[in-house]
């Protein structure tokens, strides 16, 4: 029993530092104002992942799609032990929506081959949609089970989790394939390998390149081409979610607030959610 797992994962702004203009004109994140972190619940699905794999054997590919910039959190997988990376980038994936990013995710996954199970962090800080995971199961059409807080058993053909509820908890059986979303009760995080840190500190973007000998890992990257994705369904033109226009922020704690678009209004929104534990 070898299961070929998938993990996404993907790199986003820390939105408990928040400084300068946070928002572009157009209603994206400016990313590169913010410092850039590990989402947290993809750190559960990667904790997730190697666990069912300390069980089961087979081999974990970790997926992301960003900027060059994201080799970094593709670099602390693999100091966690996972057997590949992917890097996912284009220009034309730029301004990609939840609809648009599960689609080009989707792809990715089916140029990777055959997989037993996909792991996804419920969440990213950055959106708090939790829509990301489910839209690539719908696209894959395999069965979801989201906000897994543990992994009961594992068979050749077969998965028992238990999952949150609105009301409780529930244990759920689901044949595999499969795609679950885990939560940050899932585990705690391992933390890096020092041996595997010392192994691929030195793997920067321009190493990425077809299977890849030179660090004795598969590490690729990916573009909307090798892929074969369309571009009508990636990037602004596959994202039908736009913001028109912010003018302000609603903050309710003890009362409603009115919060100007501005870089003090914002940064003054980020603390003080922060203060009241929004953000955990």
């Amino acid at each position: 029993m070898e299961f070929n797992i998938v993990v996404t994962v993907k790199q986003v702004p820390d939105t408990h530092n928040v400084s300068g203009n946070a928002m572009k004109d157009d209603g994206t994140i400016n990313r590169s104002a913010l410092p850039a972190i590990f989402n947290p619940e993809d750190l559960n699905a990667l904790e997730e992942a190697l666990k069912i794999k300390e069980i089961t054997g087979g081999s974990i590919t970790a997926i992301t799609m960003g900027p060059a910039s994201a080799v970094d959190i593709l670099k602390e997988c693999l100091y966690r032990g996972v057997d590949k990376v992917v890097l996912v980038s284009d220009k034309k994936f730029a301004g990609s929506d939840t609809l648009a990013t599960s689609y080009i995710l989707k792809s990715a996954i089916e140029k990777n081959g055959n997989f037993d199970l996909i792991i996804c962090g419920r969440q990213a800080i950055d959106g708090d949609t939790a829509q990301v995971g489910p839209q690539i199961a719908e696209k894959l059409d395999i069965n979801q089970i989201t906000n897994v807080f543990q992994t009961i058993k594992i068979s050749k053909d077969s998965i028992t989790v238990k999952r949150e509820t609105d009301i409780g908890a529930e244990v759920v059986i689901s044949r595999l394939p499969l795609l679950i979303t885990v939560t940050s009760d899932a585990n705690e995080p391992r933390p890096p390998s020092v041996k595997l840190i010392m192994s691929y500190k030195k793997l920067e973007a321009d190493d990425f390149s077809k299977k890849t000998s030179l660090f004795n890992i598969s590490a690729e990257k990916w573009d909307i081409s090798s892929m074969n994705a369309e571009e009508s369904k990636c990037g602004f033109s596959g994202s039908p979610t736009k913001v028109v226009k912010i003018d302000n922020v609603v903050l309710t704690t003890g009362g409603a607030k009115m919060i100007p678009n501005t870089d003090d209004g914002i940064n003054t929104l980020f603390r003080e959610l922060n203060q009241n534990h929004v953000f955990g």
